[in-house]
């Protein structure tokens, strides 16, 4: 029968996605919805029944007419002063994850330091950062060199600095956030190291797809502000802390940076395209800004601060009940011993190893859907495991 096959589905996420949902805390993501005004809104207004794409240049007037550009570059605009890039030198797109924006951040800084110098550039990263990264290296056909990080898990200046070929450009990208420890590379130490050494050209990229999202809404500003720290590009994730139901993201750079694109002139879209995406969705930036327009500035400093907040109660009542626990700071990622496998399923909890912490480790990433019950519920567990 007519949709035997999707039904068996909504079957499946019925008797599975509700506990699941109920006790995750192993990823970073909203895992229920608060999307249900957006979509409220979107039925009613009769958008769905418009085919949308968004092939062009937000910050231009060129591309397809029936899109939602003009919505992706408010995003943008609204964003951006938050990272420290003002809203006339900002240039950016909405991107279709964190994987995406890094992709773009490695194909810019690319393409500046070959105008700059006429060579490839080596790209520096640490080993604690996102797979995806080595992978869009190996994509591009650039050379990566993996950075030595302290155990914390936070790329060591003095390994940066024995790494780097001088004679060729560096295109280095900084972790805010790294996957498993939730670690921050040192921007200013590692620049210095960058200003000491002088390899013949550099471009700074910024991986910040979850702490990107919150640190600009947190007294921890200064962590993400291009105006202190230099950096040339960011990536941030829209289905991380902004709770968008759909893997999405941003990615910002400025003007300059744009200008030394190769902009593929497009007859069809009569403009220049320097993005590397064609189609691209329209959905995910009208989500965007639904969200900027439901939540705002205060809202974002609010959830910031119950992040950080439920993340230190987190660590200090795994500490009372003697559970080895360790946190980076300014980091909502809580690492632990790996408890039971029934616990770690129980709670979809990340799976980690590392003999310097031991051997098996997990990780509780808290997000600010998550209640101060369910975190006071998994302590209990693990106490209840300890006296077993």
């Amino acid at each position: 029968m007519k949709y035997d096959t999707l039904n068996s589905f909504l079957t499946f996420l019925e008797r599975v996605a509700p506990g699941t949902y109920e006790t995750s805390m192993g990823y970073p993501s909203t895992i229920t919805s608060n999307m249900f005004g957006f979509y409220d809104w979107y039925m009613a207004s009769g958008i769905y029944k418009i085919f949308m794409n968004n092939a062009g240049d937000p910050f231009s007037d060129d591309g397809y007419l029936i899109s939602t550009l003009s919505l992706e570059r408010k995003t943008i605009e609204f964003f951006a002063p938050f990272y420290g890039i003002s809203k006339d030198e900002a240039w950016g797109l909405v991107t279709s994850s964190g994987t995406d924006g890094n992709n773009h951040g490695i194909y810019f800084g690319a393409r500046v330091l070959q105008s700059q110098t006429g060579m490839q550039p080596i790209v520096y990263v640490s080993k604690e950062s996102h797979y995806s990264n080595r992978r869009l290296c190996d994509l591009q056909n650039l050379e990566v060199r993996l950075v030595e990080c302290d155990p914390m898990g936070r790329m060591l200046p003095e390994a940066l600095r024995s790494a780097i070929y001088p004679e060729r450009p560096a295109l280095v990208i900084f972790s805010m956030g790294s996957t498993f420890k939730g670690a921050i590379d040192d921007q200013v130490a590692l620049n210095r190291v960058l200003e000491e050494v002088k390899p013949l050209g550099v471009y700074r990229h910024v991986d910040a797809a979850l702490f990107g999202g919150y640190l600009p809404f947190t007294p921890y500003n200064y962590l993400v502000d291009r105006t202190t720290l230099g950096f040339d590009s960011i990536a941030v994730s829209g289905h991380k802390f902004f709770g968008l139901d759909s893997p999405c993201g941003m990615f910002i750079t400025t003007k300059q940076v744009l200008a030394v694109q190769k902009a593929y002139k497009v007859d069809y879209l009569d403009g220049e395209m320097p993005m590397i995406n064609c189609s691209r969705s329209a959905l995910n930036p009208l989500k965007y800004y639904w969200v900027v327009e439901n939540v705002g500035e205060e809202g974002f400093r609010q959830q910031a601060g119950k992040v950080l907040s439920f993340s230190n109660y987190l660590v200090e009542a795994l500490k009372k009940i003697g559970w080895p626990v360790w946190k980076n700071e300014f980091s909502n990622t809580v690492f632990i011993r790996r408890p039971s496998e029934a616990t770690v399923n129980k709670y979809n909890l990340a799976r980690g190893y590392d003999e310097a912490f031991g051997g098996p480790l997990a990780h509780v990433v808290v997000m600010q859907g998550m209640k101060i019950e369910l975190i006071d519920e998994f302590v209990a567990a693990l106490r209840d495991e300890l006296v077993q």
